[in-house]
């Protein structure tokens, strides 16, 4: 049997990518440190993998799995040296954690003249390939970094799938149940992948892959992170509350098609797809029975108004296709004010909503985008509801010629 290793035995790592390797034929080994899930892989080699939505739930169970456990130096190599495919998901600041293991785990495999490799890097990171590139190569010699480059594949992975925190109620009985949406597709960078692309259950290789890390950050990560701002301010506690409010919900669509309408000027995409995409994310977002929180969602709101990230960087690439990003705009707004209310020592102001955009967005205050979110935070200042904070990115839209949105 063709073996694989899953480096993450989490949410993602067992709800998902791990669960498409073994229902590809592969045996799957996962490489974590959480004991109680490495020993009940290697006992039971097998764990349950629950569809759940509005109308119920299915179980699948997952089988042909084992683990060793990541503090295992020479187990975690040799698993590594031994696998036909490779996938991480350990999350973006776990990453350095794992390297020592993988360059050990490649020059075993290299001392073996074993095959190629190719690692799908399915972590929430931009450039992810690029970072973990640079860690390895930190840990080889120059003769190494050669080798590395004629044999490792980097792959960069969208992860669409959305798998809330599990709580006892959604393990149900089960600590090893995880319980995610029906969705599985996983795109791929077609490119990256070295000695022919493997064929990989819901697997989607596609170039230019970065159309589809944007695809993923600025539409649905944005969305998402829009819809649980706005319920934030709502003082909603779940994604599914807040998207089932009729106002919340239109503010939500117009951002994502900002975004649509921007990436189909860059990348040439088809209109139709991605708003056919934007419906089924609308629909999967009220998926109450994920339990998804507008509290995890919207976590870490510094990171999601970085640069280039998912509030900043969409709107970004809107005004610079000509697009005015009206909707996100309160998006970002709407998460300035969590940003604020969850920073130590900093009150809700004007002054201070400048400041995490200079200081976390890297905007001017007199940047042309700064000037599209301050205006809508004051409305959130002022208490106004998501009809008013529509009525006023409908205005900016009105003035911007040429948009329809």
């Amino acid at each position: 049997m063709k073996q694989a290793v899953m480096y993450g035995g989490g949410n993602i790592g067992r709800g998902f990518v791990g669960a498409l390797l073994s229902q590809s034929g592969y045996e799957v080994t996962f490489i974590d440190v959480a004991e109680a899930v490495v020993n009940d892989l290697q006992q039971r080699r097998t764990y349950p993998v629950r569809y759940v939505s509005s109308q119920g739930h299915k179980d699948v169970w997952i089988e042909n799995v084992t683990a060793v456990n990541g503090n295992d130096t020479a187990a975690a190599a040799n698993a590594i040296a031994n696998c036909d495919i490779m996938a991480t998901a350990v999350g973006a600041r776990i990453l350095k954690f794992i390297v020592p293991n993988i360059v050990a785990g490649l020059r075993q495999r290299w001392a073996n003249n074993g095959g190629p490799l190719n690692i799908i890097i399915c972590e929430n990171l931009m450039d992810a390939n690029k970072v973990l590139e640079g860690m390895l190569k930190e840990q080889l010699t120059a003769e190494e970094c050669k080798r590395f480059d004629e044999t490792v594949g980097l792959v960069e992975a969208s992860i669409g799938r959305m798998v809330p925190v599990q709580t006892e109620e959604m393990k149900d009985g089960d600590p090893m149940r995880v319980c995610v949406e029906r969705y599985g597709f996983l795109p791929t960078d077609k490119e990256a992948f070295k000695g022919g692309v493997p064929d990989i259950r819901n697997m989607v290789p596609y170039e230019p892959f970065d159309f589809y890390i944007k695809r993923k950050l600025y539409v649905h990560n944005m969305g998402h992170a829009t819809c649980a701002y706005l319920g934030d301010l709502l003082g909603l506690d779940y994604i599914y509350q807040s998207i089932d409010v009729a106002e919340v919900r239109v503010l939500v669509q117009n951002a994502m098609l900002e975004s649509a309408m921007a990436l189909c000027k860059k990348y040439g995409a088809d209109p139709i797809h991605l708003q056919l995409h934007i419906t089924d994310l609308l629909g999967r977002f009220t998926n109450a029975a994920l339990g998804d929180t507008c509290q995890r969602v919207g976590g870490d709101p510094a990171r999601k108004l970085a640069p280039a990230d998912r509030m900043i960087g969409s709107s970004l690439l809107a005004l610079e296709q000509g697009i005015t990003p009206a909707y996100i705009a309160v998006g970002a707004a709407a998460a300035v004010h969590r940003y604020i209310r969850e920073a130590e020592g900093m009150e809700q102001s004007m002054d201070a909503a400048a400041k995490v955009l200079a200081e976390v967005s890297g905007l001017a205050a007199d940047s042309k985008l700064a000037q599209l979110i301050l205006p809508m935070y004051r409305k959130i200042l002022d208490g106004a509801a998501p009809a008013e904070l529509r009525r006023a990115a409908d205005a900016l839209k009105h003035t911007s010629i040429g948009e329809v949105v």
